[in-house]
């Protein structure tokens, strides 16, 4: 055979097999091993199902130091859970130390500057929560497990943030009993399993003690939110 002829075969040869080495590659990553997956979105809660006589006290933020509210929290054994921005037990740990090593409540993650979570990309809410959940294990030694979102707001990347920086749930409520300045929410009629919102803030007394007034009546008892929400 001449060399032009053995040439134009050679490239006949090995443009038949360029469709079968393309087919081998497809089919080769058809069966290639998944991607490692992101973490399943945790669940939303704002009421727990359950048949124990339980309600469940949160109080959020942290700025309001009030000493009458830790005695009732402390005299009272109130299981409650502080979802705590960092920046509001720089300037006095003391106090959020003594209600978690004297009395029963537990610190929760409410992220690092109380973002709108909705308004920042992937990146932005993994700072957010993961470095909260760091500055809370580095300062108490307890790592949050429960998310609240600041104002209530999530998404679908908030759920699968939370669950890779360590919470296995995301906390909204069932009823805010907040005092903000010259408006007091109306009293509901609590309910076995109800999530109360309270703020540390200048009436922090007055509506927690309200609250577990209100559990009185119902005959509730606070329970700690932690141990009633499954992984």
């Amino acid at each position: 055979m001449s060399r032009p002829r053995l040439r134009r075969a050679l490239r006949g040869a090995l443009a038949a097999l360029v469709p079968v080495a393309l087919l081998g590659a497809f089919a080769g990553s058809a069966h290639a091993a998944p991607a490692a997956a992101w973490p399943e979105p945790v669940p939303v809660v704002s009421h727990v199902e359950t048949t124990d006589p339980v309600v469940f006290v949160t109080i959020d933020d942290g700025w309001y130091h009030d000493p009458a509210a830790a005695k009732l929290l402390l005299d009272r054994r109130v299981p409650a859970s502080l979802f705590l921005l960092p920046g509001a037990y720089t300037y006095d740990d003391g106090y959020f130390h003594t209600l978690l090593d004297q009395g029963r409540s537990r610190v929760e993650n409410h992220t690092v500057g109380h973002p709108d979570l909705t308004t920042l990309d992937a990146a932005g809410q993994k700072a957010e929560i993961c470095g909260a959940r760091d500055a809370h294990l580095a300062e108490f030694g307890d790592g949050p497990r429960l998310l609240r979102p600041p104002y209530g707001a999530y998404d679908g990347t908030t759920r699968t943030t939370a669950r890779a920086c360590g919470a296995k749930a995301l906390v909204t409520w069932t009823y805010d009993l907040t005092t903000w300045g010259a408006w007091t929410p109306p009293a509901p009629s609590l309910k076995a399993g109800d999530i109360i919102l309270l703020h540390f803030n200048e009436t922090i007394e007055q509506d927690l003690r309200r609250a577990l007034d209100l559990a009185d009546a119902a005959g509730l008892k606070p329970a700690p939110l932690r141990d009633y929400v499954t992984e």
